[in-house]
């Protein structure tokens, strides 16, 4: 059995970042996490890549093509496809190799429709599956721009959307916490464990869209509410206790180490010895 974790979310949303101090996290407890690279875009990462896409295709290779005429979004959207074709898919299959007990987190793209209407990320689910991996989503926002009801709002459908197209199991981080403010940190609380309909009817019902549209917020509000999506990891990557906390909920979900065969050692029992003197009492 194989683990793999799709880390997903919005571009600078701290993706590469995540897959960096997870693989140097795993490393002082005495685990390997291997990263893949699945954003062809990528300019630069600071992890290990155990498979690095962009030695398959390249999105500035798909965008100077003369028998082409992409522009930055169409571009990747294509290299994506190519990579689910199935030689793209073979080419995957070999560079990821064959061991047991593999935790692979996968680096994708920050192209949010990939997750939340295509089929492109499904699709790797699937033979992700066939190639006997427990998946995951890890769907990562900035808690910078988290700090308010409607960008709240926002983000939270936009990992519903994610949750609902990928049927995986599905965590929610929210990154950067070491960047927050004392102030912003004592906010943001709020929206970790929050009672979204508090939350709506607070700073958010001040404004002449939510006025107006009352009730349609009020509905998608209860949406994220009935599917107990509003629970988010705070995950401060200077903070040991945090990452394994998120470690302990990303194996939690897939599952990890269950399978793992019980370790046991046989012990020999002797018979008591004969040469033992009983105890002797006095009358």
């Amino acid at each position: 059995m194989r683990y793999a974790h799709l880390v997903l979310g919005p571009a600078g949303s701290g993706k590469s970042t995540y897959c960096e101090v997870l693989q140097r996290h795993a490393e002082t407890c005495n685990r390997v996490i291997n990263v893949v690279n699945l954003d062809p875009a990528a300019e630069a990462f600071n992890y290990g890549a155990l498979v690095d896409v962009r030695d398959l295709i390249q999105l500035d290779d798909v965008m100077q093509a003369d028998d082409m005429d992409f522009g930055p979004n169409g571009g990747l959207v294509f290299c994506m496809e190519y990579l689910m074709e199935p030689d793209g898919l073979e080419w995957l299959r070999e560079q990821l190799g064959d061991y047991d007990d593999d935790c692979i987190l996968f680096d994708c793209p920050g192209q949010i429709e990939l997750y939340t209407h295509m089929d492109v990320m499904k699709t790797l689910i699937q033979h992700l599956q066939s190639w006997d991996f427990r998946v995951c989503a890890v769907f990562v926002l900035d808690s910078v721009y988290m700090v308010d009801a409607a960008k709240f709002l926002s983000g939270s459908l936009a990992a519903l959307a994610t949750m609902v197209q990928l049927e995986v199991p599905h965590i929610n981080v929210l990154t950067k916490m070491d960047l927050l403010n004392k102030s912003a940190k004592e906010q943001l609380e709020m929206f970790l464990e929050p009672e979204v309909h508090e939350l709506l009817t607070s700073d958010h019902s001040v404004s002449k869209f939510n006025k107006k549209y009352h009730k349609l917020t009020h509905a998608l509000g209860k949406v994220i509410d009935d599917f107990s999506l509003v629970r988010y990891i705070p995950l401060n990557i200077n903070n040991e206790e945090s990452l394994t906390d998120l470690l302990i909920q990303t194996d939690f979900a897939l599952q990890y180490g269950e399978d793992t065969d019980v370790k046991t050692r046989d012990f020999e029992y002797q018979d008591k010895d004969d040469d033992e003197e009983e105890p002797q009492f006095n009358d």
